[in-house]
């Protein structure tokens, strides 16, 4: 099995330090109107996976779907979005590689990946997971970092900085962090069996000058407008895809149980059996403690 490079938050505050510490209110509320617009309201018998899902920042604002589960590869996040959130029904959490989903395939209706692909080596191999995992015409909610945004393209044509933003290969501006060009993140979605339907901008003024001098909800709103020029171009820091799971949805029923996949040898179906569930195929065994599957296999 092959060892992927995988960006781990195991015991950071990123929640805390980024988010409600670090100014990032004015991103917060361009991301929250993004969600809104692109995200249908589920029904209780649907069911969303959110990738990357930190501390829960977004889970809330999933208005509508019976079942939210969320995934992240550090099992410090999970227990931050568990304190947030409580357990009981309607939250999963689960610790899991996204190259090596723990799912069965066809389990959700909905998914999001915020924040997240821009932490991934191999972006074409985490698309084709995410589709493993959505029923037919599912909806996928992609947010990632747009290389060829204004300040990067005022940059290089300064000779500020040496690569191109109009390059379609990605370009790695910190250790697993990772800037990708609009048509080449497109490519992929379709790759890997996904439509685009509709895309928006996002954090256009993100700038400390203009967050200094101007108010939160001014910028917002001006962002708010912005945003709608997303399917023109694509020249903010931030891009948010609304992608369709490609074919025609199946009269499953709504009841149809959840089912664990081992991530380690693709059998399925794992029984449900914490402390501890068992692969009756490989023999591997995966905890499952304190309201929180580990499915990690590295």
């Amino acid at each position: 099995m092959n060892s992927i490079p995988v960006c781990n938050y195991e015991g950071s505050d990123y929640q805390q330090s980024f988010w409600e510490r670090g100014g990032r209110a004015y991103e917060d509320g361009c991301e929250r109107i993004a969600l809104r617009r692109l995200l249908p309201v589920g029904q209780e018998h649907e069911r969303l996976l959110e990738l990357g899902a930190g501390a829960g920042r977004n889970t809330l604002r999933y208005v509508g779907y019976g079942e939210i589960t969320l995934v992240d590869y550090s099992r410090t996040q999970l227990e931050q979005a568990r304190q947030r959130l409580g357990d009981g029904r309607r939250f999963r959490y689960v610790a899991a590689d996204i190259y090596y989903l723990p799912f069965a395939p066809a389990q959700f209706h909905a998914a999001t990946m915020i924040r997240t692909l821009h932490h991934m080596v191999e972006p074409r191999l985490a698309l084709d997971q995410v589709r493993r995992v959505l029923r037919p015409g599912a909806i996928f909610i992609l947010e990632y970092a747009n290389k060829q945004n204004l300040k990067a393209v005022l940059r290089y044509l300064l000779r500020r900085q040496s690569w191109s933003p109009f390059s379609p290969e990605p370009v790695e501006f910190a250790p697993l962090n990772f800037d990708f060009h609009p048509a080449t993140v497109r490519t992929w979605l379709q790759a890997s069996g996904f439509a685009v339907e509709r895309q928006l901008t996002v954090s256009h003024f993100r700038v400390g000058l203009f967050k200094r001098l101007f108010p939160q909800g001014w910028l917002v709103a001006l962002d708010s407008v912005a945003q709608l020029t997303g399917d023109l171009w694509q020249l903010s820091p931030s891009v948010f895809a609304r992608c369709r799971a490609v074919g025609t949805p199946s009269a499953e029923s709504s009841a149809e149980p959840f089912v664990f996949r081992c991530p380690a040898c693709g059998h399925a179906p794992l029984e449900d059996t914490p402390p501890r569930i068992l692969c009756p195929e490989c023999r591997r065994e995966y905890p499952a403690e304190d309201g929180i599957y580990d499915f990690r296999i590295r």
